[in-house]
Order: structure tokens, then sequence, then C-alpha cells
């Protein structure tokens, strides 16, 4: 939940406030969206396993808004695609800090599906990202 008065989480009355994710967003100003990003490189190379693959996946998604003219903070909603639930799961722990590393405090709106298979064959993670771009 951002400090950018451009956008805010949206939390009906009553209901506990979530970790780690908005109920919804709301925001003003220009629609920025991504394709569905991997975890490769600029190269076109894998991170190792799970974990690295999410950090990439993320530092793709910021580089992607980010050349839009976007902030981190502007995202108002991640689309989550893992290959493995029972792998996202166990690794929550571990993705609390690689996710604050990339981007930082700011918890937009989030869904989480699990799929059989990602067109690139050693993708084990993709997300999309909606950006709302102030200015």
């Amino acid at each position: 939940m951002s400090n950018d008065p451009a956008s805010r989480a949206i939390l009906p009355e009553g209901w506990p406030v979530p970790r780690g994710y908005a109920n919804g967003m709301a925001a003003q100003g220009r629609v920025l969206v991504t394709g569905g990003l991997v975890g490769w490189d600029a190269q076109g190379v894998f991170a190792e396993g799970f974990i690295g693959q999410l950090r990439q996946t993320l530092l793709n998604v910021k580089a992607v808004v980010e050349a839009g003219g976007g902030r981190v903070e502007d995202i108002v909603r991640l689309t989550w695609y893992v290959t493995d639930i029972a792998t996202y799961r166990a690794s929550l722990k571990e993705m609390g800090p690689v996710y604050r590393e990339v981007i930082g405090r700011h918890f937009p709106a989030m869904a989480v599906v699990a799929v059989t298979a990602l067109v690139e064959p050693q993708a084990l993670v993709e997300i999309e990202a909606t950006a709302v771009v102030s200015g």
C-alpha cells in the first residue's frame, strides 16, 4: 500500500487486513500492462530454481514498468502463474525477502494461478503486471 496518492488499496469495512497483497486497488493515470514475464535475463538465460526465477521475474516486471515511465509503486495488480503450487506454498518464507528486495513494501492486488505448463518449458513462474502511471 503505497504512499502515492494516485493509487490506494481498497479494503471493505470489517474485512481483515491482508498480508502481502491488497484485495483491490484504485488509481488514476495512464494504464501500463506487461505481458507474461518469466525468470530469464536479457540474454534469455533462466535463473536457477523457483526463488531464483521469481527474483528475476520480478526484476523483469520492474524493468518493463520503469521503461514505460512508471515505478513499482504504480503497480496495481500482479497475476502470478506457477507450475507447481506445492513449491510456491513451501517457498512463502523465502519469497517475502525476495519480493521486498525488488518491489519493496508495495503490495498491490494479486492472484496466484497454478498451471500445468508455461510456454517457455524451463519457466517455473510467469507474472503479468498492471500499473497506473500518473501524469
